[in-house]
């Protein structure tokens, strides 16, 4: 009982001192970390690399850190990114060989992995338009589209890689068929991949329970994963008019997911990878816990999640991001790295980086700067 006490009255003075340290934060704070953190990432790799998911998803982050401090050289790389992958995902010209299936090749230019590309593209499209920087995402959602296929995101990721392209090609053209598309084809990912008890998202159907379990035989979600589509889901509310005939399926998974999100964070802020048994991969990890604190913080700025406990969970969750995430030098520690579900053999340290990783911690950022302003 009295270890018990002790552990009790530490985390209530460790959280103390988190809740301090926030309410002295300005946004001129949290606007250095963005700079410190972005700067070093790009100082480090001057080759923003090809335009597929893993280097598209830091761009995401890369935007935001923009739009938040106006840094030129932000813009700039990714403009160089673009302008090297010529504005193109996958880069196959035949449309009777386009395929979207998992493929890395040139013919897989229907793999969501290979169109996540598309929101910096249109991101830097309005910030300076030229009919060159949106010609092939138009060219490839408008194919697509014409298919009567809905069965295009099959695993978890495919919803944050191009949900947020539906909806930004909804308000590029002005064309609703981009918001029913989209309904549809998360209506298959749905019947594919959610747990009806929890509203978790399984990584894709090979992960599907009692199929697939955890070592202490309960149900396996992956925390990046539904990262994911969480972070999809803000960016699709974001976008979708407020009259949109079915906002509410994506309002309610996103207040759902929040809730379950609540009971399962760690003390420390985190997320473990494998969200509802930490002993599968235990310890610290940032790539899921960036994209919950991104929803949440949003939730909380937008009004969609009143009450004490949201902003709680969130300054937690910032708290775990800034303190234990963050490095002196500015690299953003703790990514599990490419992969699909958490394993136990995989041990991550303040040196387990990743490009992904860093763009989720600038989305959370992002909103912690309009939290704090």
């Amino acid at each position: 009982m009295i270890k018990k006490e002790k552990n009790l009255i530490l985390f209530i003075l460790m959280f103390s001192l988190s809740f301090v340290a926030v309410g002295r934060s300005k946004k001129s704070d949290i606007k250095l970390v963005i700079e410190k953190v972005n700067s070093h990432w790009q100082n480090q790799n001057p080759d923003p690399g090809n335009a597929f998911w893993h280097n598209a998803a830091y761009h995401t982050g890369n935007m935001e850190a923009y739009f938040i401090t106006k840094n030129e050289t932000f813009r700039l790389y990714s403009e160089k990114w673009a302008s090297r992958n010529n504005w193109m995902g996958a880069q196959g010209q035949d449309k009777s060989k386009w395929q979207y299936k998992y493929g890395e090749r040139p013919e897989f230019v229907m793999f969501g992995d290979w169109q996540i590309c598309f929101q910096t593209y249109i991101d830097l499209y309005h910030l300076a338009p030229d009919s060159i920087k949106i010609s092939r995402a138009i060219e490839v959602m408008e194919y697509q589209m014409s298919l009567p296929n809905v069965n295009y995101w099959w695993w978890v990721d495919g919803l944050y890689m191009v949900m947020p392209v539906m909806t930004k090609m909804y308000k590029l053209t002005g064309r609703r068929i981009y918001l029913d598309k989209l309904y549809e084809y998360y209506r298959y990912s749905e019947s594919l991949m959610k747990d009806p008890e929890t509203g978790f998202f399984y990584r894709d159907a090979k992960y599907l329970y009692p199929k697939h379990k955890t070592l202490n035989g309960i149900k396996d979600f992956w925390s990046r994963g539904n990262g994911w589509l969480y972070a999809g889901l803000i960016k699709v509310l974001q976008d979708m008019p407020k009259d949109y005939k079915y906002r509410d399926v994506f309002v309610n998974q996103y207040i759902r997911m929040t809730n379950e999100l609540l009971k399962i964070q760690q003390p420390e802020g985190y997320w473990t990878r494998s969200l509802l048994e930490p002993t599968q991969a235990p310890g610290y990890e940032t790539s899921g816990t960036a994209f919950f604190t991104y929803g949440l913080l949003w939730g909380v700025n937008n009004r969609y999640l009143k009450g004490a406990r949201y902003k709680t969970a969130a300054m937690r969750a910032w708290n775990y991001l800034s303190t234990v995430a963050l490095q002196a030098d500015g690299s953003i520690g703790y990514v599990q790295p490419i992969g699909e579900k958490a394993i136990l053999t995989e041990k991550l340290s303040p040196l387990s980086i990743e490009n992904f990783g860093v763009g989720a911690f600038l989305l959370a950022a992002s909103e912690m700067y309009r939290f704090v302003k």
